[in-house]
């Protein structure tokens, strides 16, 4: 979801990124690659970290050719000399832990939560040649319109091991409250949540530094989504309940490196926007709600613009996300049409 124009207080030291296979210093011992991603938002973060023998890597990319033809430049490059002792998966979402795995098999080591190592092993090994009938049940009770459901049915879905390496038995489980060393410095791991579960943010206790993944983006949020696997789920109040948290240990001069877009400053200000971004959505949507409707007839008025055949699954996900946090707060009610589709109606 596009959270507008940034707030005054809100500022990029790094005007540009790095090129691809090429690194940049951000602090002593800490420097920031981007990898490819072949969508609209066409990149994701990375981060390596000096730890003098070998090096550290946060967060991995996509199982992609070019995303490994970028990796193969690096290392015969700027890395070239040291082994990738660790890579640390901040969240299971293919972009972030995709290569995980492929390093593994060179020897390193997988450093991730509990709840992200269960859920990448569990989907690599869960390939679907169609949807499944949850799957379908899900699109019926969103609205998805029958025309695109019957075209989706017989068509072989995005499977997470399309695009995520084989993930090898074997991991070190990080916690809320554990603190690691990396970089030359000692991070104290907060987790946060409603993007993905126990997504892994590290703090620098000795300098401003703050690696925030997808839970602390700059200009956009990261979508919070709901899907067959769980579709009563509640993101959006995980997610609020975690920027609540994070508020507390934010500071003005952190340089926060995020999963996506530039490195940024002025984290309280940011956390107050994503905050009020969603309370906004809330607002816009309950009151939209005067009239009976279905998921897919909330999307222009919940993002504030026209929603294309190719963003549509994300959009879907994100709208119910916050028809069932409204729910779940007693805002509205909902009962099945005749074509088992939900109709939600604010109280």
């Amino acid at each position: 979801m596009m959270d507008g124009s940034e707030a005054e207080g809100i500022r990029h030291p790094f005007a540009e990124p790095p090129d691809e296979g090429c690194m940049t210093s951000v602090a002593e011992g800490v420097f920031w690659a981007r990898l490819p991603l072949p969508m609209t938002l066409d990149h994701v973060n990375v981060y390596i970290l000096d730890d003098g023998d070998s090096w550290t890597v946060f967060d991995a990319g996509l199982d992609t050719a070019r995303a490994r033809g970028a990796w193969v430049k690096l290392l015969a490059g700027p890395l070239r000399g040291k082994q990738v002792g660790r890579v640390i998966a901040s969240h299971h979402h293919p972009d972030h832990i995709g290569l995980a795995g492929w390093f593994q098999s060179g020897g390193s080591a997988l450093w991730t939560t509990r709840t992200a190592w269960l859920f990448a092993r569990m989907l690599t090994l869960d390939a679907q040649a169609t949807p499944p009938p949850e799957m379908l049940a899900f699109w019926r009770r969103a609205a998805m319109p029958a025309a695109m459901i019957e075209a989706r049915a017989t068509e072989r879905p995005f499977n997470f091991c399309d695009t995520v390496a084989p993930l090898p038995l074997g991991f070190h489980a990080l916690r809320e409250g554990d603190v690691l060393r990396a970089g030359g410095r000692d991070w104290d791991v907060r987790l946060g949540q409603g993007h993905a579960p126990d997504q892994i943010t590290l703090w620098s206790r000795d300098c401003n530094l703050v690696l925030g993944a997808d839970q602390l983006l700059p200009g956009i949020s990261p979508v919070l989504g709901v899907y067959a696997t769980e579709p009563e789920a509640d993101p959006v109040a995980d997610w609020l309940d975690s920027c609540a948290r994070l508020q507390q240990h934010a500071l003005p001069d952190q340089l926060v490196l995020p999963g996506h877009k530039l490195p940024f400053t002025g984290l309280p200000t940011r956390l107050t926007q994503k905050i009020e971004n969603h309370l906004g959505a809330l607002r816009r949507l309950e009151a939209h709600l005067a009239t009976p409707r279905v998921a897919t007839e909330c999307f222009e008025m919940l993002f504030r613009r026209r929603v294309t055949e190719a963003s549509f699954g994300l959009a879907l996900a994100e709208t119910v996300a916050h028809l069932n946090h409204l729910h779940a707060r007693s805002r509205v009610r909902r009962w099945l049409r005749e074509d088992g589709a939900w109709l939600w109606q604010r109280l």
